[in-house]
């Protein structure tokens, strides 16, 4: 796990590291010199770019039962680190930026939804375990870091996209903000899915148990 934090956090730094301090003709900056001027859409765009890390880390700190059985304090600061980060900052930001997405409605579409995903599922998770409903908190933090690991995939297949297909820029785009979070969501909706399989196993194993102690 620690090692594939380590990778997440490399490529996430190797994007943020573009734009700092706060340059305005650098990487994806240069497709977007249209809204550039729109003060609002800067600072939704440099928020976004240098807290994502942070909500990376965080996130990624929730799924280790290390931590949760070790340090219980910790895992709860870091969770609520995570929950505020894209609740009241990173969230509302990419929300925004979503907007002005390049590739038309399709795009915008695309972005708007992952923001509104990506904050509900945050706030039904805290929601959940508020109310000591961990099991379904788990559920939500799931579909919430596959949300957040976004950053990486959407980035991931425009460069297996630009390599191996020959569709225009543009369209190649319209498929990337659609492909690099649905997929992930539907990767995520898996992995719950065998939780709940693994569950009931364990449920009806304890039950047969029971039965033959009974009988004895």
């Amino acid at each position: 796990m620690l090692t594939a934090l380590a990778f997440f956090c490399w490529l996430m730094l190797k994007i943020v590291l573009v734009y700092a301090p706060m340059k305005l003709d650098a990487g994806f900056l240069l497709l977007k010199q249209d809204y550039i001027h729109i003060d609002l859409w800067r600072v939704a765009f440099f928020t976004h770019v240098f807290t994502s890390m942070l909500v990376l880390i965080a996130g990624f700190s929730q799924f280790s039962t290390t931590l949760l059985q070790k340090k219980p304090t910790l895992h709860r600061t870091l969770g609520y680190i995570y929950v505020i980060n894209i609740l009241f900052i990173t969230g509302p930001a990419g929300l925004i930026m979503s907007f002005y997405a390049n590739g038309g409605m399709i795009a915008r579409i695309a972005f708007i939804s992952l923001s509104v995903l990506w904050i509900f599922f945050t706030a039904i998770a805290l929601y959940k375990a508020i109310q000591k409903d961990f099991i379904a908190h788990k559920k939500f933090m799931i579909r919430s870091y596959a949300l957040t690991l976004s950053a990486i995939s959407l980035r991931s297949w425009k460069v297996l996209l630009a390599h191996f297909t020959d569709m225009r820029p543009m369209d190649r785009y319209r498929v990337i903000a659609w492909l690099g979070w649905g997929l992930n969501l539907l990767i995520a909706e898996f992995i719950i899915l065998q939780q709940i399989k693994k569950r009931q196993a364990i449920a009806l194993a304890n039950k047969k148990i029971s039965s033959k102690i009974e009988e004895i």
